[in-house]
C-alpha cells in the first residue's frame, strides 16, 4: 500500500523519534510500504516521520543510483531499525539535497562523506558497518528525519530566507507532486 507522504509544516517532521521493539505491529508490512511508498514517489530513502510515524526507522535504495559510469558505486538497499550514527568522518562535501516531504526546493548540503552506524535489521540484529559517499550521504539525510532534522535546517541563512515563502506554501498545501501528500491541519 502505499501510504502519504507528510509535508513540510507538520510536527513530527520536526520531533527525535523513538526506538521501537521487536513487537512493533506490522513492521515488516511498513517496511514493505514505505519501499512501495518511497519508489512511487521516485525517492531514494524515507523516513518513518515521512509517513506521520515517530519511530526510529528509515530505509534506502541507492542501488537505483548505480549505473556505467560509476563503476566503483555499490548502492544498498536496506531498512535502518533504531539506529545511531557513532562517526562521521572524511572531508565534508557539497551536494543539492532534495525531500520528497520538502517537494520542489533543493539546496546544497555539506556531510562528511564516511558514516559509522550501529543499527537493527529487520530480524532485529545489531550490525555496525561503514558506509560512505553517496551511501552515507543518504543515510546521513534519513538519520536528521529521525532526529527531527530536516535538510532546510542545513542551508545558509540567505537560501533560508529565499525559499520561505515556498515551505510555507508547502504546509498550506499549496503544492503540484505527483505521489499522495498528508498537508498539516492550518486553523
Amino acid at each position: 500500500m502505499i501510504l502519504a507522504i507528510t509535508a513540510f509544516g507538520d510536527p513530527v517532521l520536526k520531533k527525535k523519534a523513538s526506538d521501537i521493539s521487536a513487537d512493533y505491529p506490522k513492521l515488516k508490512e511498513l517496511i514493505a510500504n514505505m519501499y512501495k511508498t518511497m519508489y512511487n514517489a521516485e525517492g531514494v530513502g524515507l523516513a518513518a516521520p515521512q509517513v506521520g510515524l515517530s519511530i526510529r526507522l528509515f530505509i534506502v535504495d541507492t542501488e537505483q543510483l548505480e549505473d556505467e559510469s560509476k563503476k566503483n558505486f555499490k548502492g544498498i538497499r536496506q531498512a535502518f531499525i533504531n539506529p545511531q550514527i557513532l562517526e562521521e568522518s572524511g572531508e565534508e562535501w557539497k551536494y543539492e539535497e532534495g525531500c520528497l516531504s520538502i517537494p520542489g526546493i533543493r539546496g546544497d548540503v555539506w556531510r562528511q562523506p564516511k558514516v559509522l552506524i550501529k543499527y537493527q535489521d529487520e530480524d532485529f540484529n545489531w550490525k555496525e558497518e561503514v558506509f560512505d559517499g553517496m551511501n552515507a550521504r543518504v543515510i546521513q539525510h534519513e538519520y536528521d528525519h529521525i532526529e527531527g532534522i530536516l535538510f532546510t535546517d542545513h542551508l545558509l541563512p540567505l537560501k533560508k530566507k529565499l525559499i520561505a515563502g515556498k515551505l510555507a506554501k508547502i504546509s498550506k498545501g499549496d503544492v503540484y507532486v505527483e505521489y499522495k501528500m498528508k498537508f498539516p491541519v492550518t486553523r
